[in-house]
């Protein structure tokens, strides 16, 4: 719990991201008006990793389930790579099918933590990281709300099918490239406010 108050911090206090009372820090050492823009920016390509991310998975989507589901699969790569349409109720790569309404909570839960973190991001490596998570919660998300059997029971739409693994979609591979990249940050020290710690 520590550790999540340490990397969150408290947005709206100048004690949360580590500089004086009335000064702000960036990732540069750069402490003034500097700060809040090049924050602004972090922020921005936060934003615009998770609209990529999202784009390019609610397109591929429709382009699968308007021409591959019901249909053979299609070998991308002989049998170790194919294109498959499958309806998944569970989690990523297919795990707990009976627990969907409590994904579809998680996703929203790990959406409004991600929109609280931006208010203080000074990193550019946090912010993609942070973007790549966005964008695919918010993909799957959209396949719980609005496909069948109902809202917020809906089967996510995978179709990406390698030789002995578990079929997945863009927004899966979006979610587990952010979480690597996030894992090896935190190896590295180094905090969404761009602070870098030497433990």
């Amino acid at each position: 719990m520590a550790e999540a108050e340490r990397i969150i911090g408290t947005p709206d206090s100048p004690e949360g991201d580590g500089a004086e009372p009335g000064q702000s820090s960036c990732p540069d050492g750069q402490v003034g008006e500097g700060a809040r823009p090049r924050g602004k920016r972090r922020v921005a390509v936060l934003f615009a990793v998770a609209v990529f991310a999202y784009v390019i998975d609610l397109v591929s989507k429709l382009i699968v389930v308007a021409k591959l589901e019901h249909h053979a699969p299609i070998e991308i790569i002989g049998d170790w790579l194919k294109f498959e349409a499958i309806r998944n109720a569970g989690a990523a790569f297919g795990f707990g099918e009976a627990f969907t309404v409590i994904f579809t909570l998680i996703a929203a839960a790990v959406i409004v933590v991600i929109a609280r973190l931006a208010r203080k991001l000074y990193s550019l490596p946090w912010a993609i990281a942070l973007g790549l998570l966005l964008g695919g919660a918010l993909g799957n998300l959209t396949d719980r709300i609005f496909r069948s059997p109902g809202v917020f029971e809906g089967a996510v739409v995978d179709f990406i099918a390698p030789k002995h693994f578990a079929v997945f979609n863009l927004a899966d591979s979006a979610i587990v490239c952010g979480g690597i990249l996030i894992v090896l940050l935190s190896f590295k020290g180094l905090d969404p406010d761009g602070t870098v710690h030497k433990d």
